[in-house]
């Protein structure tokens, strides 16, 4: 059976000795990055901060820590279009557990804070006016939107993800009236819900 006290003994082991050689072991703060797709995210500690490259993987702050100095690693800065998670999470890709964002030089053989980006999700929806009949159903994309019945609504599709395309169509028409979408129905999702996406339908005749 493994001893969940190994790797803090090994790494105080570590220390003791340096200290006896007159030194004192020094540890880089470094971390892994998922998912970061955009420019903008700061990390700092311990008086550091630290700018952080779109796409990058993985970071170390330019100075090390003593045994035995406590950092805390924040987000100074989020990067654009996405949210960001600093601390002790389990990867998505490899199952590795990071350690967490508050921690002590030493306490572990090497500093390895794990970093999670995910890119932000915005709302899509609009109003519906003129639809006194049932039938109507939308799409977006392969996402349908059924109408509720006879009545003037809104509607909400699933969220969209920043930067992706987005096209609000009519896919099946109501009983009484012919509806089409008269604004903004096609774009790219930025970082707000766009505004003023409406369908129109009005009495066959």
């Amino acid at each position: 059976m493994t001893c969940n006290f190994t790797r803090p003994a090994l790494a105080l082991a570590l220390a003791l000795t340096l200290a006896a050689c007159g030194g004192k072991a020094t540890f880089p703060v470094s971390g892994t990055i998922e998912g970061l797709q955009y420019g903008g995210l700061v990390l700092s500690t311990n008086g550091m901060d630290l700018p952080i490259a779109a796409n990058a993987t993985s970071f170390t702050f330019p100075n090390t820590l003593s045994y035995g100095e406590v950092y805390n690693v924040t987000m100074k800065a989020s990067p654009a279009h996405q949210t960001c998670l600093v601390g002790s999470f389990t990867s998505r890709i490899t199952g590795v557990t990071y350690n967490g964002a508050t921690d002590t030089a030493g306490r572990f053989g090497a500093i390895n804070i794990g970093v999670g980006c995910t890119t932000n999700q915005v709302a899509l929806g609009g109003k519906i006016t003129g639809l006194t009949s049932a039938g109507l159903q939308l799409n977006n994309g392969s996402v349908p939107f059924i109408a509720p019945l006879a009545a003037d609504a809104s509607f909400t599709f699933p969220t969209v993800e920043f930067g992706k395309s987005y096209s609000i169509t009519v896919l099946a028409q109501p009983l009484n009236e012919t509806c089409s979408v008269s604004s903004n129905g096609t774009g790219v999702m930025g970082d707000l819900a766009p505004a003023g996406i409406e369908v129109t339908c009005v009495k066959k005749t």
